[in-house]
């Protein structure tokens, strides 16, 4: 039995994809035996795509999953004209790869990583559930007219991940789909120009190739006139409602400017630029965020928030920081981003979890602009919450106008100034006498303080489906990573660095086994306490490496943290540190070494790494 590639990749998405209640891996299986059983001659062996389908028919599969699905194929890339002279890789040998990311309505798909080149060898199929039948439709069809209407676009995401494990956002691209409505049979393809992103959102960086197809096929299209007419129409009324919006922006602004003067220096950011260099208001850039059964107070939201990578969007050249704020997509794929890009996730992590969240946007030292997160407790408690650490600080206001010699709160938190704060359904300009953070107060609904904008015009361009230029948030898809295997793999690779390293110093290389064992219980402790700010589990920890201790003999432990899992880079990085490469380097009598990696996964395959490197020695007076 055969089946053209694209079907076989078709196949493929719709057995991972579709309704998880259902065993579609066993029934697909049992069906494609029972067909080649009873339905083809002995001496034939081909089964046709048509002849599938129509066995998954009659069993009753098509109705139970495919409702009104749409195959994106993507037929290949040109044009890469960076990786032009990529050499062609050998068997085996590790390269740079492409990984296409997609959303849509909920749906998350990733492509097979191919070799980066000027024409990527991209040969995958996606298959898109377009319409859900809501309750009371039963298993109604969704007629053209009806999907005409569905105007989320296929957000697609272009990654290159390189030899040593980085990820960079190549492209970010917003597929209208709805052309195949228009077209006959149900098919259409379709060329799709990629642009950089930043500050070469100007500059073409490929060409891909993709076939749309609807399953199954509608039983009337439109016509593409139709189709033109209504996509053109709702571009005009978000054009419209974009340009009402920064109408009253602008009054607004002229407004905040004449409370005071002094204010024109504040930071109060009412636009930001995406990753395309589209001008989108900061509301947008948050939503309320559920993650399921993937992460489950909001505390361990902040600690998967942290490990997510941080990197300042890259400029070529020098000067000040280029802005880029990533759509939510954009930053998972990437899996790490600026501060205002983890700020923007755990806010709407939090609002997720019913608080009351707000990105601020002011200052940290030295004037730095910075981004963090605030909630307001029902009690008026103000929380501050550092979005790159995963610390959190009460905020306590200093009185300005206070006696020299009474007592004044000081700030653990490190910032100075704040500008404005907002939220996908507020946003409020600080408009007290100082910007400062440790004086201000943070009552949001004194207007002599916060000046508001009106939540209806946030809402006519940030509610969902307010307009087509929104994408709609993703869904966080779980971890792949195997933690155990991971840890292992990168203590072994530890180990191996290590003895190397002692084998130039001239110095053999003793490791005890059950000593490194005994570190596992440190490293845990510290993830928790990072999770939750509560310290537990040291004691018996200390106890264990007491007994395992003999009298004369000397414990050295060393502890540390990455949010990468590239083992050569975080060992050139424990060198660094005066007291680890005592350790790894340690010299004596009867020295005997340890090393224990603990990989802790969060979703989106993001990681907190705790390496735990030990010496034991007799010591000599």
């Amino acid at each position: 039995m055969s089946l053209p590639p694209e079907k076989a990749s078709e196949l493929k998405q719709l057995i991972h994809q579709q309704l998880s209640k259902m065993d579609v891996h066993g029934r697909i299986r049992e069906i494609l035996a029972e067909t080649i059983r009873e339905e083809l001659a002995p001496d034939q062996q081909h089964l046709s795509t048509e002849d599938l389908i129509k066995a998954l028919r009659r069993r009753g599969i098509i109705d139970d999953v495919m409702k009104e699905l749409n195959f994106v194929t993507v037929l290949g890339g040109k044009a890469f004209l960076e990786h032009l002279q990529e050499p062609e890789p050998l068997p085996g040998q590790v390269c740079s790869t492409f990984t296409l990311c997609l959303h849509y309505r909920n749906q998350r798909f990733r492509s097979k990583p191919v070799p980066c080149a000027c024409e990527p060898d991209f040969h995958d199929g996606f298959l898109l559930e377009v319409h859900r039948e809501s309750s009371g439709d039963g298993t109604r069809m969704a007629d053209s007219t009806t999907m005409l209407s569905i105007s989320d676009p296929i957000h697609m995401v272009l990654i290159k991940i390189d030899i040593f494990g980085e990820t960079t956002l190549v492209a970010s691209y917003f597929l209208e789909w709805r052309s195949v409505l228009g077209s006959e049979n149900g098919v259409t393809n379709l060329t799709v120009e990629l642009m950089g992103v930043g500050t070469e959102s100007k500059v073409s960086v490929g060409i891909l190739n993709i076939k749309l197809e609807m399953y199954p096929p509608l039983n009337q299209t439109l016509s593409q006139e139709v189709v033109n007419t209504q996509l053109a129409l709702e571009r005009q009324k978000t054009a419209e409602k974009e340009r009402l919006f920064l109408v009253y922006a602008k009054q607004w602004w002229r407004e905040y400017l004449q409370i005071r003067p002094s204010h024109n220096s504040r930071l109060v950011k009412i636009f930001a630029q995406d990753e395309n260099g589209i001008n989108r208001p900061v509301c947008s850039y948050v939503k309320p965020l559920r993650a399921g059964r993937l992460l489950d107070t909001p505390r361990q939201a902040a600690r998967f928030v942290n490990v997510l990578g941080y990197e300042r969007a890259p400029v070529i050249g020098g000067g000040g920081k280029q802005e880029q704020w990533c759509t939510l997509l954009a930053f998972l794929c990437r899996n790490k981003g600026d501060c205002e890009d983890h700020a923007n996730l755990l806010c709407s992590l939090l609002l997720g979890y019913g608080l009351e969240a707000f990105v601020c946007v002011g200052t940290k030292a030295k004037g730095a602009p910075h981004s963090w997160v605030m909630t307001c407790g029902t009690d008026g408690t103000i929380m501050f919450w550092e979005s790159l650490t995963g610390h959190r600080y009460i905020h306590k206001p200093t009185n300005p106008d206070g006696s020299p010699l009474a007592e004044q709160p000081k700030p653990l938190y490190p910032y100075r100034t704040i500008g404005c704060v907002f939220n996908h359904q507020m946003f409020l300009g600080n408009c007290q006498p100082s910007d400062a953070v440790e004086t201000c107060i943070f009552d949001l609904n004194d207007e002599s303080k916060w000046k508001p904008m009106s939540e209806d015009a946030i809402k006519s361009v940030c509610a969902p489906g307010a307009t087509t230029s929104l994408p709609p948030f993703p869904p966080l898809c779980a971890s792949t990573i195997d933690a155990s295997v991971t840890s292992n793999e990168i203590e072994m690779q530890l180990r191996l660095l290590v003895s190397e390293h002692r084998k130039d110093l001239g110095l053999t290389t003793v490791w005890e086994d059950q000593l490194s064992y005994l570190l596992s219980p440190a490293l845990a402790s510290y993830e928790f306490e990072r999770t939750t700010s509560i310290s537990a589990g040291n004691e018996e920890f200390q106890d264990a490496i007491r007994r395992a201790v003999p009298d004369g003999h000397t414990f050295k432990g060393f502890p540390i943290h990455f949010v990468y899992r590239n083992a050569r880079r975080a060992f050139a990085t424990c060198l660094r540190s005066p007291f680890c490469e005592e350790i790894i380097c340690c010299r004596g009598d009867q020295v005997r070494l340890a090393v224990r990696v603990r990989v802790f996964t969060y979703p989106e395959s993001a990681c907190a790494v705790w390496i735990m490197f030990a010496c034991k020695y007799r010591s000599v007076l």
